[in-house]
């Protein structure tokens, strides 16, 4: 079993009531100079869920996740208003995990710190 990332993220895709399988993510975090340096890329498993994108280790600063949710509806012979998502948060505490879920469908989406 892979180690799990210090931070994760789960989809639920709200319009179908299962989680989003096969939807493809970057994790990018900002640097000093103001551009992003990416982390990691991966798709959702069965579950919905990346755990094992990036080993870390964490620092402080500006992380985003970008969820390429256009590929993701097309495939299910879906139109969508969002062609991607794109959530930005900050670390601060660095002994800490950082879940960050996104509750999707094709015309609207919603996030949170989860646990």
């Amino acid at each position: 079993m892979n180690k799990r990332s210090p931070i994760t993220t789960h989809v639920l895709d709200v319009s179908s009531g299962r989680p989003a399988s096969g939807l493809r993510c970057i994790l990018e975090r900002q640097n000093s100079q103001g551009t992003w340096d990416k982390l990691g890329e991966s798709s959702t498993n069965e579950d919905g869920r990346i755990e094992d994108w990036w080993s870390g280790p964490i620092q402080g600063g500006v992380y985003r996740i970008e969820f390429f949710t256009q590929a993701y509806f097309e495939a299910k012979k879906i139109s969508t208003f969002y062609p991607s998502v794109l959530v930005q948060f900050e670390i601060t505490e660095l002994n800490q995990h950082y879940h960050v879920p996104l509750l999707l469908s094709p015309f609207g989406y919603s996030t949170y710190r989860g646990s």
